[in-house]
């Protein structure tokens, strides 16, 4: 993998602004014109908007192969920096957005099953789960951000690949070989201390994450949810964004795929909240796809004496999710 960035932060950084401000454009819209009204989300809406961010996350990549092919093809200067002609330079980013994206649609199943856990836990209706989601993504942009922007300096150096690779490896190992004990809310210490600042209803009062109750505030259980929301997504985007690192050094790419990723989760749980016990080995294809990644940050390219190519690592990690997919299909798991 070249160490030449293509799209360095000082000079598209007109770019981070205007992505971000339309990815906001697109929640206020969701928020303030779709889901206006709290409602349960139906199977028929969550396919439709599953469709929706799919279909804008593949125009985006079409869009960046465009651009990439044009800025090679006038720009001589950046094609001697990298050693690609523009044809294999668009066909390169397109394909690590690609894979970035599906590395992290992957890694959502995990976020799916500790949704369902916790709006069970807090009693948070299906009324509500969707105002609830829509601000932990907010959350989740934010963190995202800050985690790749720490990435993008620390892989600069190759000690901190070499680490980053072996934590994959060692995360990807305890997803196969770990208990499958459901998470705990109640012992979540942030939200415990949340408890100690704000007292908190039992009850849930309509939308609203505060309630002021005989001249007190209150926090409702809809708040205690979406503080453990933003808690799970600080534990996946410490294996998700290294993942994508993996992948390309090109903090763009890996800032990009990640957010259409995440503006996708929201109606990927509604489709598959009710069925997520069934992909049972998924977990496992997971966890074989982070030590795949980490393997390539550490010693497949050395072992194999260049760096596999793109197409190859699409097709690995997609393969070892289809046979995920296919095994939970055909076989039960063990436990119900």
């Amino acid at each position: 993998m070249t160490q030449t960035i293509i799209f360095p932060f000082i000079d598209y950084w007109w770019f981070y602004l205007a992505f971000t401000f339309f990815v906001m454009l697109l929640l206020v819209i969701d928020l303030g014109v779709f889901h206006r009204h709290a409602h349960a989300v139906s199977i028929k809406e969550s396919v439709t908007w599953s469709v929706v961010w799919v279909s804008l996350a593949l125009l985006f990549d079409a869009a960046l192969y465009a651009y990439t092919n044009y800025r090679f093809s006038v720009d001589p200067t950046i094609v001697a920096a990298t050693g690609m002609d523009a044809a294999t330079a668009a066909s390169k980013v397109a394909l690590e957005f690609l894979t970035g994206f599906v590395i992290e649609k992957s890694l959502a199943v995990d976020n799916i099953f500790v949704f369902v856990v916790l709006f069970q836990f807090f009693g948070v209706p299906a009324i509500y789960q969707h105002r609830v989601l829509f601000f932990g993504i907010l959350g989740a942009l934010v963190f995202r951000g800050i985690f790749i922007a720490l990435g993008a300096y620390l892989l600069k150096f190759h000690w901190a690949l070499t680490i980053v690779g072996v934590f994959l490896i060692y995360t990807g190992v305890k997803m196969i070989f770990g208990s499958d004990d459901e998470p705990d809310p109640g012992a979540n210490p942030f939200i415990k201390w949340v408890k100690r600042v704000f007292p908190v209803t039992t009850e849930i009062h309509g939308q609203s994450f505060f309630k002021r109750l005989n001249g007190a505030l209150y926090a409702t259980p809809l708040f205690l949810g979406l503080v453990f929301i933003e808690c799970s997504d600080i534990v996946f985007a410490i294996d998700s964004v290294p993942a994508i690192f993996g992948i390309t050094r090109e903090p763009l790419i890996v800032y990009t795929s990640n957010i259409f990723a995440i503006l996708g989760l929201r109606a990927l749980y509604f489709l598959l909240a009710g069925v997520v016990d069934k992909f049972h080995y998924v977990k496992y294809a997971v966890g074989l796809i982070l030590i795949f990644v980490g393997s390539k940050m550490t010693w497949l390219t050395h072992l194999m004496g260049k760096e596999l190519s793109m197409a190859w690592s699409l097709g690995i990690i997609g393969a070892f999710l289809a046979g995920g997919v296919l095994m939970s299909v055909v076989s039960k798991p063990e436990r119900e």
